[in-house]
């Protein structure tokens, strides 16, 4: 559900006013999936909400509106986890908006990355991120693709023990240097990694997840619809008849569910900029988990599309 997977509707519009139009937010949804921080047990649901590319609105106020409308429905829905990162443009100024919109929803898990490869600006970027969001502190800091990570791990740990960050984490995507991240898994106390992963991206099943399993750290996963090319290359078909026993409706279910059901998953952040694509989303936090015969099923379904 990436701003590539469907064009934004000027229809929305009166979507997205009302769904801004409640003050106070709570999770609505008591009965979603979620997954323990091993870390610490927090719970997490295991949809959160990405905004590589979506919310990169700039100052369009439309499009801010837009981007606060989705959040709103996200926190409706019992949503937590919003990631974002000072790579995305103005995803960061975006997400302070909508916060700043719907009056700073308790609910909410923030992640955030540090992305600055001369480590002594680290700092300088965390505060202007978290003057972006406009929260006290985030509670997840994470090293952007690995970019200086000794370095801003030493910063990031230090925040740690001062309290001025709650959970810290590393990142990859595409693939990129996987056996550099597993010596930091094995290496490094942190709390998160973060990775892609999905029905067709697999790789991490090797010794990613399973590592970070054994080592008692969260994973939260990127890219689970390749930036929407995996939507439009399999809603070109039906969903199977057995679709029901994996508990999706649709094939953005289908594809999240695959994703969540493996137990080594904290949390999947897609990303949309339409309140009824992130209500979908959530819904692939409810009801079925498919066991793992299932899950082959799953894959092999896809993968001959």
């Amino acid at each position: 559900m990436t701003i590539d997977r469907r064009s934004i509707l000027q229809g929305c519009l009166a979507t997205a006013a009302a769904a801004l139009a409640p003050v106070n937010v709570v999770a609505q949804s008591p009965q979603l999936i979620t997954r323990p921080i091993p870390s610490t047990g927090e719970r997490l649901p295991v949809v959160g909400l990405g905004s590589w590319i979506t919310f990169n609105v700039g100052d369009d106020s439309v499009l801010l509106d837009e981007c606060a409308a989705v959040m709103a429905a996200f926190f409706e829905a019992g949503g937590r986890m919003i990631d974002s990162s000072p790579m995305y443009g103005s995803s960061q100024p975006t997400i302070g908006y909508g916060l700043r919109k719907l009056g700073f929803p308790q609910a909410l898990f923030s992640a955030e990355k540090v992305w600055v490869s001369n480590p002594s600006k680290g700092p300088v970027q965390i505060e202007q991120s978290r003057s972006y969001w406009g929260v006290p502190r985030f509670d997840l800091m994470q090293v952007h693709n690995l970019i200086s990570w000794q370095e801003h791990l030493e910063t990031l740990f230090a925040m740690k023990a001062e309290e001025n960050v709650r959970y810290i984490g590393i990142t990859t995507s595409h693939g990129r240097r996987h056996n550099e991240f597993e010596k930091i898994l094995v290496g490094q106390p942190i709390d998160f990694v973060q990775v892609t992963y999905n029905v067709l991206d697999r790789g991490v099943e090797k010794r990613i997840l399973p590592l970070a399993r054994e080592r008692g750290i969260a994973v939260i996963v990127n890219r689970p619809f390749q930036r929407g090319h995996l939507i439009k290359r399999v809603e070109r078909y039906p969903l199977p008849e057995w679709a029901a026993e994996t508990g999706a409706g649709n094939w953005a279910q289908f594809l999240l569910k695959f994703i969540v059901s493996n137990p080594a998953v904290t949390c999947a952040i897609p990303a949309t900029t339409r309140v009824d694509h992130v209500r979908e989303n959530m819904a692939a936090a409810m009801g079925i988990i498919p066991d793992e015969a299932l899950r082959r099923r799953m894959a092999a379904y896809v993968q001959q599309l």
